[in-house]
């Protein structure tokens, strides 16, 4: 799929409702919840994945962690897809990845609600809801980088989210630079991604990692983080004021 403004994505650290409406009036539509290191409760994915998805956005959770209730929550509630940190292995990866998939595919529980319309769905909900749902694993660990190839095969993955600075600090390089040895890393996912013919998903803060997210075709590119996007915001015109307050005044 070429990568378009369709696919870029702004990342949410909590449920706030005004940020949702500020990015869907600039043009965003795809949206990822950091769940793992953000704000969210039950309580506020039960009422924000609706509120997003009513706005049309595509919604991304990063989840919790590697676990059943994680994964299994976030689908529930409605999101499109789910992103699950802290991925070892091709093994870990076989195990946490079936709970975004029902059975026989995988080992997802059904839960009534939301995803079945609060109605008793038919068999064919289970193929439907394996297609429209999908689970990418972080590669964010020197053995899950090892083993790409392995855990992208696996049935139950649909594409991988790569976690630059977590996999830089656990390579021995320390906090992620945008060094040789990133980059490196960054075309080794991509090619293994693009050999099992499956899409990548990729945050890009900078100009560097967005030129090489569009030249090297990332499936969705998270462009901006909320807390990030504020903080830039404020101090451009708090640097602005300083400057006009520290000019010299003219006669």
């Amino acid at each position: 799929m070429t990568l378009s403004t369709l696919h870029l994505g702004l990342w949410f650290s909590g449920p706030n409702i005004a940020t949702a409406e500020i990015a869907h009036c600039i043009g965003f539509r795809v949206a990822i919840l950091d769940i793992e290191h953000g704000t969210f409760d039950l309580d506020a994915l039960d009422r924000f994945i609706p509120f997003l998805k009513a706005k049309q956005f595509e919604v991304f959770a990063k989840v919790l962690g590697p676990t059943r209730e994680a994964i299994q929550q976030a689908l529930d509630f409605g999101a499109d897809a789910v992103i699950i940190p802290h991925i070892s292995g091709v093994e870990e990866a076989r195990r946490v990845c079936a709970y975004s998939k029902l059975p026989p595919l995988g080992d997802r529980s059904l839960a009534g609600g939301r995803t079945t319309n609060f109605m008793y769905p038919p068999d064919s909900w289970i193929d439907e809801q394996d297609r429209r749902t999908r689970c990418y694993p972080m590669i964010e660990d020197e053995n899950a980088l090892r083993e790409v190839a392995g855990i992208l095969d696996l049935p139950t993955v649909d594409g991988v989210f790569i976690g630059p600075t977590d996999l830089s600090i656990r390579r021995g390089r320390g906090i992620y630079k945008k060094q040789d040895g990133d980059w490196d890393d960054l075309r080794s996912i991509v090619a293994a991604a693009k050999a099992a013919g499956k899409p990548w998903l990729f945050p890009a803060w900078s100009p560097e990692e967005r030129a090489f997210a569009v030249k090297h075709g990332a499936h969705r590119m998270f462009i901006a983080m909320e807390q990030v996007a504020l903080a830039h915001g404020l101090q451009q015109m708090w640097q602005s004021t300083v400057q006009l307050l520290e000019a010299p005044v003219s006669a």
